[in-house]
């Protein structure tokens, strides 16, 4: 596996030999002084170009990068519209097990990108355009302080998807339950213990992509009772999994609730608990719910 110096180097001599490229900078968990460095880590770079079209006409120059087991064209994707004569990117896994995420965007698109982002790092400019970038910090990331608004929306989302879960279990329609479950349901759980972290770490933390890093500032208790809201395909386990899923919500609310002043609809809570526990114990061919 290359080291570190080896890819910098690469990476910036390719873009010193090539004048279609103006400047280059970096983001993701190499400029963030709160990851935990690992070898997976990859390199997320863009290289800033006077244009993007003769890049992906000829993609011949990014060989050079090295031997790709397998790569991803995302802006080729229908689903993502995209303007490619802004940025495009090519993500690039090579057998020595280095990982780039590569893009070349358009000034404008650049600077765009730079401003929205404080874990930019700028590796080289060769026409002193780019701005000076405070310290590289994961801030634009931390946790905000909900308001009394944010708090109720998300508690309510998390009790009305269950309703979906519990029907979905009595039909026994599996793949729509874990779908509502994590990609529904499980969200609000996350942002609810992110503002638990939040009001432990004064609102200054990051807890990383959909929750990773929650380990950090969860006692090993709490952490272990959010894996455990995870289940495989088994009904009964799913089941089991809710529960813990409630439990964990409904205290966690409790606590942020009374620490931030909010009101907490503990009647709703309470009520959606109530139904669930009904519906797991409705016979397979009954004709009405209660």
């Amino acid at each position: 596996m290359r080291t570190e110096k080896e890819m910098y180097d690469l990476i910036l001599g390719t873009a010193q030999a090539d004048d279609r490229i103006r400047g280059v900078y970096m983001g993701g968990s190499r400029t963030n002084p709160n990851a935990v460095p690992d070898l997976f880590q990859d390199y997320d770079v863009v290289y800033i170009v006077k244009e993007t079209k003769s890049f992906i006409n000829d993609t011949s120059w990014i060989d050079r990068f090295g031997d790709r087991l397998f790569m991803q064209y995302p802006d080729e994707n229908p689903a993502y519209p995209h303007k490619k004569d802004e940025s495009y990117g090519w993500l690039m896994q090579f057998s020595d097990g280095s990982r780039l995420d590569l893009h070349v965007m358009t000034l404008d698109c650049a600077l765009k990108d730079i401003s929205a982002d404080r874990l930019c790092r700028i590796l080289m400019d060769k026409d002193d355009i780019l701005p000076v970038i405070p310290e590289s910090s994961d801030q634009s990331h931390w946790v905000k302080r909900p308001s009394q608004t944010e708090f109720l929306c998300t508690c309510n989302e998390f009790w009305w998807c269950l309703d979906n879960v519990a029907k979905g279990l009595w039909r026994n329609e599996i793949p729509y339950v874990q779908d509502m479950l994590n990609y529904h349901i499980r969200p609000q759980l996350v942002t609810l213990l992110s503002w638990k972290i939040g009001i432990a770490t004064g609102f200054s933390c990051s807890i990383g992509k959909a929750g990773k890093d929650m380990y950090r500032w969860l006692s090993h208790g709490e952490w272990e009772r959010f894996l455990k809201t995870y289940a495989d395909a088994e009904t009964e386990h799913i089941w089991k999994a809710v529960e813990k899923m409630c439990n964990l919500f409904h205290e966690t609310a409790g606590f942020v609730s009374k620490e931030l002043g909010f009101l907490y609809d503990m009647t709703e809570a309470s009520n959606c608990m109530e139904y669930l526990e009904h519906v797991r114990t409705l016979p397979s061919d009954a004709k009405q719910v209660y």
